[in-house]
């Protein structure tokens, strides 16, 4: 009996080797599969460290843009001002030229015409400021007088 029962657990032994080592080769190639995974992973990590320092040139970049843009348009805000007074100036004094344009007309008429007719406010219209003046300069013509 001594002898089957050796041989039962030397086959105990035997199977059990086996058995250990197709565990053996499944953990290999898992293992190996991990180490694959791990490169690609470090890969992609890689990738990821490059985008993200590219996205930080470019966000740098663009708030260097974004400060040259908002002086830029700070000094043009400025200079537009600037023109906007100039003409709001420019229209008071083309007002007053042509008020005093109307009262230089309106006495240059002769005294038999009509009551001169109120000043022409400067909404009125262009053309018909410009056919008044064109009218007053050929009287003063006509009276000998250049204009």
């Amino acid at each position: 009996m001594s002898h089957s029962i050796g041989i039962a657990i030397e086959s105990l032994v035997a199977f059990l080797l086996l058995v250990t080592i197709g565990y053996c080769i499944l953990l290999n190639s898992r293992l190996k599969r991990l180490k694959a995974d791990e490169s690609s992973l470090k890969a992609t990590i890689a990738e990821l460290i490059t985008a993200t320092e590219i996205a930080e040139r470019a966000i740098g970049g663009l708030k260097l843009t974004v400060r040259d843009v908002n002086e830029n348009l700070n000094a043009q805000l400025i200079a537009a001002g600037q023109i906007s007074i100039q003409l709001k100036k420019q229209l008071a004094e083309g007002d007053t030229v042509v008020r005093r344009l109307s009262r230089i007309a309106s006495a240059a008429r002769p005294s038999s015409a009509a009551p001169a007719p109120e000043p022409v406010p400067m909404a009125s219209n262009a053309r018909a400021i410009a056919q008044a003046a064109q009218e007053f300069s050929e009287r003063r013509r006509s009276n000998g007088l250049a204009a």
